[in-house]
């Protein structure tokens, strides 16, 4: 049975529905890039969830709308997908979901509002996103950052957030470029824009946060179907992209049912 239903998901990749198998890819790539011992999240009740991030995260979010649970406020990306399983999956615990990502955002530009978009929420569960820009733009926006900076800047904002809020649960979602994309010119991305990824999994263990390995699931993906079924340009997720994202973060965090 077990082998007449993998033959059956292959066959459907192998057909361009490679979304059949993103709850089983999330759940793989999970356990393959995860220590045994890493951190879950747990909730309580009326827990506040924020996320925060980029464009990536941001998705076209309302920024005058500061409901939480909200389809407004919380986008069309990865953010409102996972928020909504969680609404669903868990009901009884009253969550209140917010996003909080502004597109083009740098470390150092998530800190200059850290206080009123993050520290105000008071969360129990903060989830970032952030790093794609502090490479992209030293390519293209005239940025001189480094991974250096990058690693520092983060660190010091992880640093201050656990001053502030010593109980809240961190999830850091590793950053990703997917080859093949419009925007993802190999030669000038890879290996440098690797480092980044390296330090944002070296921070997750140095603050015991939640570790996502988006880049992990997206170069799995992309054995399944082309580059450009996940991400037009390869830095933002299409639909599947963002669904692969929701299944990969709740699986990360041990809230997936």
């Amino acid at each position: 049975m077990k082998d007449s239903r993998r033959d059956f998901l292959k066959k459907g990749a192998l057909a361009g529905f490679g979304a059949l198998m993103i709850p089983e890819l999330a759940k793989a790539v999970v356990k393959e890039t995860t220590a045994v011992h890493a951190p879950k999240i747990q909730l309580k009740k009326e827990s506040v969830i924020l996320f925060q991030g980029d464009s990536i995260t941001d998705c076209g979010r309302k920024r005058d709308n500061n409901q939480c649970n909200n389809f407004d406020q919380l986008g069309s990306g990865y953010a409102l997908f996972t928020a909504t399983q969680l609404l669903k999956d868990h009901a009884d615990k009253q969550l209140k979901i917010y996003n909080r990502g502004v597109s083009g955002n740098k470390v150092f530009q998530l800190r200059e509002r850290w206080e009123l978009e993050a520290l105000a929420f008071q969360p129990e569960v903060l989830s970032i996103l952030i790093g794609v820009n502090d490479y992209w733009h030293t390519l293209s926006g005239g940025y001189k950052g480094t991974v250096e900076v990058y690693e520092s800047d983060l660190r010091s904002l992880l640093t201050y957030t656990k001053e502030k809020l010593p109980n809240v649960q961190l999830v850091l979602g590793e950053p990703f470029a997917i080859r093949g994309g419009s925007a993802i010119d190999e030669p000038k991305w890879f290996p440098m824009f690797d480092e980044y990824k390296v330090s944002l999994k070296k921070l997750a263990t140095e603050f015991n946060a939640v570790f996502v390995p988006y880049q992990s699931a997206f170069d799995a993906a992309v054995k399944l179907a082309p580059a450009r079924y996940w991400s037009a340009d390869g830095v933002h997720p299409d639909l599947p992209g963002r669904q692969l994202m929701a299944d990969l973060w709740l699986e990360a965090t041990g809230l997936k049912k």
